[in-house]
């Protein structure tokens, strides 16, 4: 096999192949490439030497056996052993579950994970979302400090792990989408720097100096992401990728990296025949993420909608400190706002952020499916201070409304794991770094970050505390042993299977039609053929619902038998939901 590697500032390159050194040459054509052939197993250890010095793991491995600071092994992906055919899964139409393939089941691996997909087929789902699954420090962390973005995190099942998953999935009739971090690598093991210029300090990010992506041998920086991007997608069958912090990709040349990427995986797809998506988390509100490239866009197939998210949850929780103020002045016009026009912040001022923020969608060009919605992500449960969730706050009962405007709403919805029965489980931050300086500077960093909101360092979790892992699993007893549970999953069952049965895939923004009212907490979705009736107030309501006539299709659970329309209105006890056909 051809062992290849990017070393521009080498003046020579030794392969390390099972404690064998072979010197390399450098590649035709020059360009800091270096090449060797060598008869290989999968298996095999290998690494590189530059100038003389300690063997480094491939940039490009597909897997690191002994965690990232030890060797790669070969992978050759063609011996998967692929059970399922698959004809892929479009993002049209889909419905999201965001799982954490380390806190899904107590054994935290692959495997575990495939048993309960059961679970996920049932429910109405159509795609897993697995967060990241490249190298980290230590077995358990969310994964977004990976620092190989071609392999596979071992202690999860490694490369074949994922691929059985995957098949597993596929034989369930689900999609998978990957979760991948191109914005950094994680600051223990990263060795890219050792091998050229991946990174620069012309731009700077949270996490530090900014991938280079518009500087000097900046190429082959480029292709490395879109090639680990493209290795995903072919090599393990997957459906699509969340793109983590887009905003954080700093990029000044003409053709923006994602522009770049959404042209190659749409080639992929062509090529293979089958749909492939990629779906942006980017926190600038800006149309062109997922406007055509011919249209000077960025050509992504969609985008999380933070906005969605903060003015439900004001609505819901009336929380309105940090990012939530812009929204918690007045959480159900906010919420009307996001539903008909996608972004909340579409040019107007932020008082979070001090200035004017985002720009607006075109309602008639825009797709519903392109804008995913959700009530709570692994962010907004774990970067709360105790990784509380919203059952938590408002009880499960007092979640089903959400649900509602979530699963019969206009945007691709998504879960977050365990949702869909209002886990008792908390979802915290937690780590495991070898390095103790770093852990603690981790540790540290958490509770300073939240001194500043009144919690004591005592109240806030330690991340490198196992337990702090442990007390994230999630509890697969509480939808049998507890009714008002299981009730509530019955709900996100009934919703799901509403959605598929009355909902096309492909209505604009424009379609949609929001009523409310602020002071008596109501609101009213009218989406397709489909209007969703919410009641927040801690009374019952009287919701108008417009001419014509309605058949009830679900009533959240607590509410009772469900209520009969009467005289254009929809009476509806205190938090409850229902969903209406419009006949």
């Amino acid at each position: 096999m051809l062992f290849e590697v990017w070393a521009p500032r080498a003046r020579e390159v030794t392969l390390q192949l099972n404690g064998r050194p072979l010197p390399m040459r450098p590649a035709p054509g020059g360009e800091g490439w270096w090449q060797v052939e060598a008869a290989a197993e999968p298996g095999a250890r290998y690494g590189f030497a530059l100038d003389g010095g300690e063997p480094l793991p491939d940039p490009r491995g597909r897997a690191l056996p002994d965690g990232p600071e030890g060797l790669s092994a070969v992978v050759d992906p063609t011996r998967f052993p692929w059970r399922h055919f698959w004809p892929g899964r479009g993002l049209a139409g889909a419905v999201i579950y965001e799982l954490h393939t380390g806190t899904f089941t107590a054994a935290g691996t692959f495997d575990a994970a495939a048993e309960r997909l059961g679970h996920l087929a049932e429910l109405g789902v159509t795609h897993v979302q697995l967060m990241p699954v490249n190298p980290f420090p230590g077995r358990h962390g969310w994964g977004y400090d990976g620092v190989a973005p071609w392999a596979v995190h071992q202690p999860y099942g490694g490369p074949e792990g994922l691929a059985r998953f995957v098949d597993a999935a596929h034989g369930h009739g689900l999609g998978v989408v990957l979760d991948v971090v191109h914005n950094h690598l994680g600051p223990s093991g990263n060795r890219l720097p050792e091998f050229g210029p991946y990174f620069t300090e012309r731009h700077h990010t949270p996490w530090g100096a900014a991938v280079n992506l518009d500087g000097p041998d900046s190429d082959p920086v480029r292709s490395y992401f879109v090639g680990s991007a493209l290795a995903f997608l072919r090599d393990y069958r997957l459906d699509g990728l969340r793109l983590d912090a887009v905003h954080a990709l700093l990029d000044d040349r003409a053709e923006h990296l994602l522009a770049e990427l959404s042209a190659a995986v749409d080639a992929l797809a062509e090529a293979e025949r089958r749909p492939l998506f990629l779906v942006a988390e980017s926190d600038r509100n800006d149309p062109r993420t997922v406007a055509p490239r011919a249209a000077h866009g960025l050509g992504l197939h969609g985008q999380w909608n933070d906005d969605f998210h903060h003015a439900l949850h004001c609505a819901a929780t009336g929380e309105a400190q940090g990012y939530y103020a812009d929204f918690a002045r007045a959480p159900l016009a906010a919420l009307a706002k996001t539903l008909t026009c996608g972004f909340f912040h579409d040019g107007g001022y932020s008082s979070f952020r001090g200035r004017r923020h985002g720009r607006p969608l075109d309602r008639t060009a825009v797709w519903g499916h392109q804008l995913v919605g959700y009530a709570q992500t692994h962010d907004q449960v774990g970067n709360r201070a105790l990784g509380d969730r919203l059952a938590a706050l408002l009880g499960p009962a007092g979640v089903a409304p959400l649900a509602a405007l979530v699963l019969c709403g206009p945007f691709t919805p998504m879960l977050f794991m365990g949702e869909e029965w209002g886990a008792g489980t908390p979802w915290q931050y937690f780590t495991d770094h070898q390095d103790p300086a770093l852990a603690a500077a981790v540790r540290d960093g958490r509770r300073r970050e939240f001194a500043a909101h009144g919690w004591t360092a005592g109240e806030v979790p330690d991340p490198q505390d196992p337990a702090t892992r442990d007390r994230s699993v999630l509890d697969w007893d509480e939808p049998v042993l507890d009714p008002e549970r299981a009730a509530l999953l019955d709900w996100h069952r009934r919703l799901i299977a509403v959605r598929h049965r009355h909902l096309p895939p492909d209505l604009r923004l424009a379609q949609v039609r929001v009523e409310f009212d602020e002071a008596a907490r109501w609101l009213v979705l009218h989406h397709g053929p489909l209007v969703v009736a919410v009641n927040l107030a801690a009374e019952p309501r009287r919701l108008p619902l417009g001419t014509g006539t309605f058949s009830t299709l679900a009533a959240s659970p607590q509410a009772g038998p469900p209520a009969e329309p009467s005289d254009g209105a929809l009476p509806l006890p205190a938090r409850a939901a229902q969903v209406l056909l419009r006949t």
